[in-house]
């Protein structure tokens, strides 16, 4: 099994006739999934989406994948395929796109739709190729062919990528679900055609390796859902991710079967519902979902609202309600239905929601306590039965943390793939096929790039440890006046204190220290203004750390006297 190594140097130049993987996301953390393949002097990218901040990131709205080792072959960029429409493999492309707009977008009916209603918003028209299963396109020297894959969101696709140097076949993201709400299985038939053919290369998507057996049927929901809507003595508040069309098709069902109506609440809950209905993807009976307006008119048990927050969000609708800070007013009687995942990272922020529901007199139906959840990625028991069908030559464990890619690598190798043919790789890592072997051949940058507000990439790392030096420790900002001729102090300095403990004597033992550190420096003749504010800094930093114990930002501020 080959690891990625710390001193791994740049890139050697790819050998003539061989396929260059590199992701930019999505290993090693679940989210921003980028995948660039490169042959023949030309790049093929699947998948560009976003990862959501953690605490530790204060400030950030969406993490980007790295463009910069593609940012000056743009022009050889021949598309970019979309496996599915979730944020974390869509939410980056019009950040690529705003690098060079016309890059053919390839993708299915309902992912297209998704991208093109969010492009709208950043004032972006694509250019668009629709596919569908069973389709087989080139782009470039790249011939994708397209397979059904059943996952947590409708018309996902799996795309086996032909090229000389081999064939690579990428899962996307997808579950085997053999009864499927919309009878659409994955497509093992094709798999095993492809896996016949011959696959070189084998990219798995990770999630669930360390799950044993096979994942739940998404229809094993139905009782719990119905006894919901059966029994809740008011309203129902169902929760989701706006992109779960098969979720909220049952809970739609239920809600119909109980004679309730439903209004979805959240914009992105209205606009992604509104596609999915439009084309089909969604079955709504009629007259079964009204306006937020309409609803008021009705008895409590007759109310069912379906809306956006399942992962704690602050800004989505359910953790407003949880906060009083939204329309929908949490009572006693209502019941709170989460029917997602806890998403690695945001526990924290879903219980603070579902504690803040309860409060106010919810019931709160979540993961923990019914069964309201199934994953939409495959477990161990569905990954080995796929290795043993496609039979592939190399594998490169995709989409997860370390320890997924890490349990999806042995499940490999326990179907008998040579460990030597499997590729544990990191974001940023080059991972190359020549002459039918996997093997790393060195790295890309492939930092973090945070979205801030309308800023990309200029929050950076550094600004994030002030951020949380802020939130942590406070800050000290102190304004010296300072005699130009002798370098002493012209006046007592001010002290302005914002997080950091103090009263009005806490800084008078610091003036000595502000006093001899600016004699020092005059001593020595420096004179300059930002080479004195720096050591005034350390000095007064120094002196926090001494007698509070306590590492606040300080801002120095010298006036010429």
């Amino acid at each position: 099994m080959s690891h990625p190594h710390p001193e791994l140097k740049a890139a050697p130049p790819l050998p003539e006739g061989g396929l260059r993987v590199i992701a930019l996301g999505g290993l090693g953390e679940i989210g921003r999934n980028m995948t660039v393949f490169e042959h023949a002097g030309k790049l093929l990218i699947v998948d560009c989406g976003v990862l959501f901040p953690e605490e530790t990131q204060p400030g950030v709205d969406v993490i980007l994948p790295d463009f910069t080792s593609i940012r000056d072959r743009l022009d050889d960029v021949v598309g970019i395929v979309l496996t599915h429409g979730h944020e974390d493999h869509i939410g980056g492309v019009p950040y690529l796109l705003r690098e060079r707009r016309d890059i053919p977008v390839v993708g299915s009916k309902l992912t297209l739709a998704f991208l093109e209603a969010k492009l709208k918003e950043h004032g972006i028209r694509p250019r668009t190729v629709r596919v569908r299963e069973g389709d087989r396109r080139g782009f470039g020297p790249f011939d994708c062919e397209f397979v059904a894959v059943n996952h947590s969101i409708p018309d996902s696709l799996a795309v086996a990528i032909r090229t000389r140097a081999g064939m690579v076949l990428h899962t996307g993201d997808f579950k085997m679900d053999q009864f499927p709400l919309d009878d659409r299985i994955t497509d093992l038939r094709a798999f095993a055609r492809l896996g016949e053919e011959g696959v070189d290369l084998f990219l798995t998507d990770s999630t669930n390796a360390e799950v044993p057996g096979f994942t739940t049927s998404e229809r094993e929901l139905n009782p719990a859902i119905e006894q919901v809507m059966r029994t809740a003595p008011r309203r129902v508040i169902v929760s989701s991710f706006a992109s779960h069309v098969h979720r909220i098709q049952q809970v739609l069902d239920a809600a119909h079967q109980h004679g309730r109506k439903v209004a979805f609440v959240g914009r992105s809950m209205v606009r992604n519902m509104g596609i999915a209905r439009d084309l089909g993807y969604l079955k709504v009976p009629s007259g079964l979902v009204v306006s937020t307006k309409e609803l008021e008119k009705l008895p409590d048990h007759k109310i069912t609202l379906v809306c956006t927050g399942s992962q704690g969000e602050p800004m989505a609708a359910l953790s407003r309600m949880a906060n009083r800070d939204h329309v929908i007013r949490i009572g006693k009687g209502d019941t709170v239905l989460l029917a997602s995942s806890l998403i690695p990272g945001n526990e924290n922020a879903i219980y603070r929601v579902i504690n803040g529901l309860t409060r106010w007199g919810a019931h709160v139906v979540h993961k923990g306590n019914a069964k309201v959840h199934v994953s939409g990625h495959a477990s161990a028991g569905e990954l080995v039965y796929c290795y043993n069908i496609v039979k592939p030559r190399n594998v490169m464990p995709v989409h997860g943390e370390w320890r997924h890619l890490r349990a999806n690598a042995d499940l490999a190798i326990r179907t008998g793939v040579d460990p030597d043919r499997v590729v544990i790789a990191e974001d940023g890592v080059v991972v190359d096929l020549v002459d039918g072997r996997a093997s790393i051949t060195g790295k890309v940058p492939a930092g973090n790039v945070y979205v801030d507000g309308m800023e990309v990439g200029g929050a950076t790392e550094a600004s994030l440890k002030d951020r949380l030096t802020l939130a942590a420790e406070g800050v000290v900002t102190v304004v010296a006046i300072v005699d130009a001729d002798t370098g002493a102090l012209a006046e007592a300095p001010d002290f302005l204190a914002r997080g950091f403990v103090h009263d009005d004597t806490t800084f008078e033992p610091v003036v000595p220290v502000i006093e001899k550190t600016l004699a020092t420096a005059a001593e020595e003749g420096v004179g300059d203004a930002r080479q004195l504010e720096q050591l005034l800094a350390r000095a007064v930093a120094n002196w926090a750390f001494r007698t509070h114990r306590r590492k606040p930002l300080i801002i120095p501020v010298i006036i010429d006297a």
